[in-house]
């Protein structure tokens, strides 16, 4: 183990450092309140119309309509549109549903569907011992996978945070399959509706609990240039006690 491996020795300020640092990882990773707000607005429109006059095509195109605004939004204030996109994405998956079946209700299919699959990739890569969170939260902590190998107290904190994150999408598909086949649309639209957020804000949460406890991440951009330096100080030396100059002086000198 080398001396980045080690545990870093916690004091209140750097636990509070922590804290922060995962904070702002999670806020950047999950997109933050205007994700939410993203995240939210399409479906809540489309059921909200579908509710007063029953026309799907309305809805449909209300609803995408908003999404792509979003994404418009985005792109004129130069912002990152990856949350505004796979909004786009997920809403007009629902629209062409939708459209070719003729039922309303599968306007909200695809989003189950990717659902369930989200919270079976979360249980299935913790079991295999790669959680997904971990992979999409080391590049953001500019640990990459160091924490697969090098720092086992991470790896643990993101294999709980990848369970609670499947089992939490797993209790939400176990409520809205049963209401997609028993319900009618405007009921199923707005549970789905209310069922965005709280179940997001708790497994956001449990993951900040988990990850504020866990050893720091190691920073591995900062050990490759660190290597890089090093290494270019030890050709400078060998240079120097082979009375060399270095490249760039030689160039100066002729």
């Amino acid at each position: 183990m080398t001396s980045l491996d080690k545990p870093t020795e916690h004091t209140e300020d750097t636990d509070q450092d922590a804290r922060a640092v995962t904070e702002a990882a999670l806020f950047e990773a999950f997109g933050g309140v205007r994700g939410m707000v993203e995240t939210v607005l399409p479906g809540l429109l489309f059921v909200t119309i579908y509710t007063i006059n029953k026309d799907l095509h309305l809805s449909a195109i209300a609803a995408l309509g908003v999404s792509l605004l979003l994404v418009v939004v985005r792109l004129a204030m130069k912002d990152t549109v990856k949350h505004a996109f796979s909004g786009v994405f997920g809403v007009a998956f629902g629209v062409v549903f939708a459209m070719m079946t003729g039922n309303a209700k599968d306007f909200y299919l695809p989003g189950m569907l990717y659902t369930l699959g989200l919270a079976l990739a979360y249980i299935i890569t913790t079991l295999c011992g790669v959680p997904l969170i971990g992979l999409m939260l080391g590049p953001v902590f500019k640990e990459n996978l160091s924490w697969r190998t090098r720092n086992p107290g991470r790896k643990k904190a993101y294999a709980k945070a990848s369970w609670a994150w499947g089992l939490i999408l797993l209790a939400k598909c176990a409520i809205l399959f049963p209401l997609y086949w028993w319900a009618d649309t405007t009921q199923l639209g707005w549970v789905l509706v209310t069922l965005k957020i709280p179940p997001f804000l708790l497994a956001v949460w449990l993951t900040w609990v988990f990850l504020a406890k866990a050893p720091p991440p190691i920073d591995v951009f900062a050990e490759m240039e660190a290597e890089e330096r090093a290494e270019q100080e030890r050709k400078a030396a060998l240079a120097g006690e082979h009375g060399e100059l270095p490249t760039g002086a030689r160039h100066r000198r002729d």
